[in-house]
């Protein structure tokens, strides 16, 4: 059975603007759209190189219990733009019930203007196995053991 996203407009919400979607049938996320407060709809919101802002999405949304929302960058704002977001991917989790925004930040050398409607980040809902937590007196071995960083080398 395909889980079911509900999805709740602000009031102040543009509902003109097109739901989150998938671009095309393999698509693994679904786009989500600055909505911007009616305030700044025209101009659109300035983002300065290395400024952090959260994006309204003019959206609330109820995620069904075992699965989580992760909101991650666009690669075309990444790679064009340096538009990213600063906690990749961001986490929203199930029982999350308030406005729906997107943490974006400038890597840019560039100030970059987010337009009402823009596709700014794209959302994926996946499922959530959350475990029990033991305290040991050791771990199992393996070969890698403790390497950290780097430890398996390149190539």
């Amino acid at each position: 059975m395909t889980p079911t996203l509900r999805i709740l407009w602000e009031e102040w919400a543009d509902r003109s603007l097109p739901l989150p979607a998938y671009a095309t049938p393999g698509s693994a996320g679904a786009d989500l759209r600055a909505n911007l407060k009616p305030e700044h709809r025209e101009a659109g919101f300035v983002l300065a190189p290395m400024q952090r802002a959260v994006v309204p999405t003019g959206l609330r949304v109820e995620i069904p219990p075992g699965y989580e929302m992760q909101i991650r960058p666009r690669s075309g704002l990444a790679t064009n733009h340096g538009i990213s977001l600063p906690n990749t991917p961001g986490t929203i989790d199930s029982d999350y019930r308030g406005p729906l925004g997107v943490a974006l930040i400038n890597f840019g050398a560039e100030p970059y203007t987010i337009r009402h409607g823009d596709r700014i980040a794209q959302m994926i809902v996946a499922p959530v196995v959350q475990v029990g937590f033991e305290v040991v007196e050791s771990l199992s071995e393996t070969e890698r053991g403790a390497g950290g960083f780097g430890s398996t080398g390149r190539g």
